[in-house]
């Protein structure tokens, strides 16, 4: 089955010798990321459905578009990030709705001590510092359809992995 279009900030990071990261390497990565999304959604048509998958670092996104994101079709687009706050949204649910797409939230919730386990398990170069996974948590907001979102995806953790809960 083909994978499906997944954007990440991270992915805007890497080196050949891996993920490195500094405050300004941050900024352009992501404003080469919303141009990229501009770019793909430009001649996506209506069609497409974004699925914004958030919440904390090392909560799951990533593994939950890797088990559920083929499984949604081959219009769908993902983005794979943090983006913890309604403030944080805001950019990306502009740009999709002058697009006129769909977008579902898909958001990945799971305590601290979780997120922070999972996070220990990355490659070297992949781990978020504690005190940044600490940063975002403090922050965490729900999406909500007043935002622009069509549908809400709310999913959480535990010892049996992901599980959607509506």
């Amino acid at each position: 089955m083909p994978t499906p279009r997944v954007f990440n900030p991270d992915d805007y990071l890497r080196t050949p010798v891996g993920r490195i990261y500094t405050e300004e390497r941050n900024a352009t990565a992501w404003e080469r990321l919303y141009a990229d999304l501009e770019g793909h959604f430009s001649v996506a048509g209506p069609e497409a459905h974004f699925f914004l998958v958030m919440g904390v670092q090392g909560a799951g996104k990533t593994t939950w578009i890797r088990h559920h994101g083929a499984e949604r079709g081959l219009s769908a687009v993902f983005l794979d990030a943090a983006l913890p706050a309604r403030r944080h949204r805001v950019r990306v649910m502009t740009l999709v709705k002058r697009f006129g797409i769909r977008a579902t939230a898909v958001w990945v919730s799971v305590p601290l001590d979780e997120a922070l386990r999972q996070n220990a398990q990355r490659s070297p170069d992949e781990v978020v510092r504690e005190p940044a996974v600490r940063g975002t948590f403090s922050v965490l907001e729900a999406p909500t359809l007043d935002e622009g979102f069509d549908d809400i995806i709310v999913v959480t953790g535990g010892a049996h992995g992901l599980a959607p809960v509506h």
